[in-house]
């Protein structure tokens, strides 16, 4: 085989057929997805499914603490897990650049495979297209995903309460600024993503399933921009208290160095919940005892004295309202 991938890749015949059963087939081990169908026939144990698709432009497609590859498994299976599913089967489909090093593409998938081994999830079914060189930044992925619907779990933002806490599962911003130092080459001891699965720290919120109101992960526009989507239009605001909220060190040194703020950048391996007020500190004290969410923390909490809003209490007692990301901070970042 070449070294680059051509357009003779994409034209549907020999060198099509080449690429997935030397390359494609040998790196993800899936059953379903070698009987090369058009589609897949799934067996699923319950009457709700849950059902999520995703696309990946992401620059550079590697990054310290990922790549292209591992992000669009984690980011479709985070979708699921936050709509109180358990992720069970994806599908895969690459548009690649001409020109493309066949290398490069045989360590996405290696991390693909990893990443879905590690989720617990099934790759069933996918598609391959080439574009000519210059229509395309190397590679562009999407994945869609289907999970079991947890039984007697039901989340809903309709159901968050006055008092109610907000948790988050570890520190804020990494991915989006992870990926912006990674371009603009700004540190020798590299700034890692947070780009895993959250199924270990979702399944352990859900051990109090009675009590947790909403889930999210709070991907492009961070922190600020998901609250402000939950409590849009409802008769509560999120009080928020800047010094209880995780920010890496290096995070906070890029964004007062660039006038970003990490509030509002995309994280890719941390989750919100909104939970009640009894079992907060229980949850936050089970999630520190394990490496995905070792630096959770309550940074909030529900109040009903205005709707609508997302608000931020410094150290010093001020309030600012956060605000909708008005503008892509950092564009390209998953």
């Amino acid at each position: 085989m070449e070294k680059f991938i051509t357009m003779s890749y994409g034209s549907g015949g020999k060198k099509t057929s080449e690429l997935i059963e030397k390359i494609i087939l040998p790196k993800i081990n899936s059953s379903e997805l070698k009987k090369l169908g058009d589609g897949a026939i799934l067996k699923i144990s319950t009457e709700d499914i849950v059902f999520s698709t995703d696309s990946f432009v992401v620059n550079p497609i590697f990054f310290p603490g990922g790549d292209i590859g591992k992000l669009s498994v984690c980011g479709t299976v985070n979708d699921l897990l936050v709509c109180g599913s358990v992720p069970k089967f994806i599908s895969l489909s690459f548009i690649i650049e001409e020109g493309f090093e066949l290398n490069k593409f045989e360590k996405l998938l290696d991390s693909i495979s990893e990443a879905a081994v590690k989720a617990g999830v099934k790759i069933v079914t996918g598609d391959t297209k080439v574009v000519e060189k210059d229509f395309g930044n190397d590679i562009y992925i999407n994945t869609a995903g289907i999970g079991e619907k947890i039984k007697n779990v039901a989340l809903d933002k309709d159901k968050i309460k006055k008092d109610d806490v907000i948790v988050v599962s570890g520190e804020v911003g990494n991915h989006g600024i992870a990926v912006f130092a990674e371009r603009e080459h700004l540190f020798e001891e590299q700034l890692l993503s947070d780009c895993n699965n959250l199924n270990n720290v979702v399944f352990e919120i859900l051990k109090n399933k009675d009590d947790v109101r909403f889930l999210r992960d709070p991907t492009r526009g961070g922190l600020a921009t998901t609250l402000n989507e939950l409590c849009e239009n409802m008769d509560f605001s999120f009080q928020l208290f800047e010094e209880e909220i995780p920010i890496n060190r290096k995070v906070k040194s890029v964004c007062d160095l660039y006038g970003l703020d990490p509030l509002y950048s995309a994280n890719e391996g941390i989750v919100i919940a909104i939970v009640s007020e009894k079992v907060g500190i229980k949850i936050v004290k089970a999630l520190n005892k394990m490496d995905d969410g070792k630096n959770a923390k309550i940074i909030g909490y529900v109040t009903e004295e205005i709707g609508g809003k997302v608000l931020l209490k410094n150290k010093f007692g001020s309030i600012k309202v956060l605000d909708k990301l008005a503008y892509d901070m950092l564009p390209r970042i998953c």
